[in-house]
């Protein structure tokens, strides 16, 4: 079963493609709990969740029941026809984890027609889950923002960081950049390393570092130091506009 979370139409807010008008689809389900974020998201029942920035989209046993479930293609495409969008906009699935859904055939059947329709489709993923470019070759038409996750997730290296997959992406996709979100604390604690170590499997795809948060105050209070270090190191800035324009991660 696919679940989608949420879907929405507005401008990229993150990476190489910031600015850039974008219809998101949020599916809800993800391998990682990422907890280390510090982020926390009011269950219906009045529970605290400690997650992420979408902390809503991964945690099932709290959120499940705001979940859409999805049983056809068509139910997708459909969404499509609520906006009023430009041809050929850009597609950019998000989570939660997109790519657990990788082998799912509505999920495959969804990109082929959004390719076969002209859109350009980015996968958001933290990078850790293989994808079957041989057996599925729309993959080999995507393009991919490689969000792995640093120690500051409070993840296991082992589970966040899987050079192999790494490396497969970026050999075999249309186009793959890393995206890393970053903390003023992180910097001062020796970040530079674990980023090596990472884009190391991938030396030739470009780097972008973004400020952690989930809100407009977070994320200010991340930014300048961030600048900082990648002037130091030679990174790009990625701002997150969607968070500092509307001061919230959803909808947006």
């Amino acid at each position: 079963m696919i679940y989608l979370v949420e879907h929405f139409y507005s401008i990229q807010g993150e990476g190489r493609y910031t600015g850039t008008p974008s219809l998101f689809f949020r599916f809800g389900g993800c391998n990682m709990k990422c907890e280390g974020f510090g982020c926390q998201e009011t269950a219906d029942d009045g529970t605290k969740v400690l997650g992420c920035d979408t902390v809503y989209a991964v945690n099932r046993e709290h959120f499940l029941q705001n979940w859409i479930p999805i049983k056809s293609a068509p139910e997708l495409l459909n969404v499509l026809n609520l906006y009023e969008l430009p041809n050929s906009v850009d597609i950019v699935l998000t989570g939660g984890e997109p790519l657990i859904y990788a082998n799912e055939p509505i999920f495959i059947e969804f990109l082929k027609a959004l390719h076969a329709n002209g859109h350009r489709i980015t996968f958001e993923t933290n990078g850790s889950l293989g994808v079957d470019f041989e057996r599925y070759p729309i993959y080999k038409e995507s393009v991919f923002a490689l969000s792995v996750k640093l120690s500051n997730s409070n993840e296991p290296f082992s589970k966040r960081v899987r050079g192999e997959i790494i490396n497969s992406i970026a050999l075999n996709a249309k186009e793959a950049f890393f995206k890393f979100s970053i903390d003023a604390d992180s910097i001062n604690l020796g970040l530079e390393d674990e980023i090596l170590e990472i884009i190391s499997y991938a030396p030739k795809t470009l780097v972008y570092c973004m400020p952690l948060g989930g809100n407009k105050k977070e994320v200010e209070a991340n930014t300048e130091p961030l600048i900082e270090f990648c002037k130091v190191k030679g990174y790009n800035f990625s701002d997150r506009l969607h968070i500092r324009i509307w001061d919230q991660n959803r909808g947006v």
